[in-house]
């Protein structure tokens, strides 16, 4: 054994910019500087003023497919004029680089920068923007699909309560919650009338952080690493739940979504059905994140999944769910 074995590395910046340089003929002083470490890592690359994002995807996180597909779902933004992060070709007409770490193969992918800064305390004109940035990102991947994750009630409820078993005690009185909404959820998705839903291509992930804005309504939307198929609806439920804890006042609250609605329908109505179905698709997915925070503790989630946490976020989901009046039979109560 030459090294020790490891799961998780943070390559170097120094070596990165040189890296880059060559594979995509940047002709400056390139440089490179680590951003965020997490479910990927994220580095800035800045050469001659020229800015751009360096993604090395973690080990045996996605598939070379799955990377591939996720491009492919951005050309096709890019093509139909949505204010997406885009990536970059290399010398040799590639967009998916890989990297020998000391873990394994990684793959990495240049991305345009997103000009602007993240904005968490949106207000209504920007909530209307992303409406309709949203609605016009659904227009193209409505009836598309990509060779990806399905979304539905197994990926959303059911494998993530069997990732969260993995860390917390099932005899749990929220992990006996997740069960239940689990349960729950499963028997509402299987009763639903799919044709009356749209389905298509979705981002998953559409809130502040993975959007950069200027002047409140000029808006591009980046990391597409959640993409997949299912409902267009989950994207309107994901942002839903995602303003709705972010932004405390019940009343700013309503105006912000309305506010989003209105953005939204500008574009392309949503129907009745849909709209019925957002609480509880927004429900499923909190549970799917919470899969998500125990399937990357080994590199990721481990600085803040415990008990205490677990706790912390049952209780938004409560919150969540008596705002929107969801009611859930357990075993032993009614979750409300």
């Amino acid at each position: 054994m030459t090294g020790f074995p490891v799961i998780d590395s943070t390559l170097s910046a120094v070596h990165l910019a040189l890296f880059v340089k060559e594979k995509f003929g940047l002709k400056g002083n390139t440089s490179c500087k680590l951003f965020r470490t997490g479910i990927n890592h994220t580095y800035m690359i800045s050469d001659n003023g020229d800015k751009y994002v360096l993604r090395i995807y973690s080990y045996n996180w996605r598939t070379e497919t799955e990377i591939r597909e996720e491009l492919r779902l951005l050309i096709l933004l890019k093509e139909n004029n949505i204010a997406i992060s885009y990536p970059i070709l290399d010398k040799t007409k590639n967009y998916i680089q890989t990297l020998q770490a000391p873990e394994g193969l990684r793959y990495a992918v240049l991305f345009s920068f997103a000009e602007g800064k993240k904005v968490r305390n949106l207000t209504e004109k920007t909530c209307n923007s992303i409406g309709s940035l949203m609605a016009n990102i659904h227009k193209t991947t409505i009836n598309q699909e990509v060779k990806r994750i399905e979304y539905n009630a197994r990926t959303l409820t059911q494998l993530p309560y069997q990732y969260a078993t993995k860390y917390f005690a099932e005899s749990m009185e929220e992990m006996q919650f997740v069960k239940s909404a689990s349960e729950h959820l499963t028997v509402l998705f299987d009763k639903i009338d799919q044709g009356k839903l749209r389905y298509g291509v979705v981002h998953l992930d559409l809130w502040y952080d993975n959007m950069n804005i200027e002047d409140e309504s000029v808006i591009t939307v980046f990391d597409f690493d959640f993409c997949g198929n299912g409902w267009l609806l989950l994207d309107i439920a994901y942002f839903t739940m995602q303003l709705f804890n972010t932004e405390p006042n019940v009343k700013l609250f309503k105006s912000k979504l309305e506010s989003f609605y209105n953005g939204y329908q500008k574009v392309t109505p949503i129907s009745d059905e849909e709209k019925a179905l957002i609480p509880e698709a927004g429900l499923a997915i909190w549970i799917f994140y919470l899969g998500i925070q125990s399937q990357r503790f080994d590199n990721w989630s481990n600085i803040f999944l415990s008990e205490n946490y677990l706790k912390h976020f049952i209780g938004i989901i409560k919150n969540w769910m008596k705002h929107n009046e969801i009611k859930i039979k357990g075993d032993n109560e009614v979750y409300v």
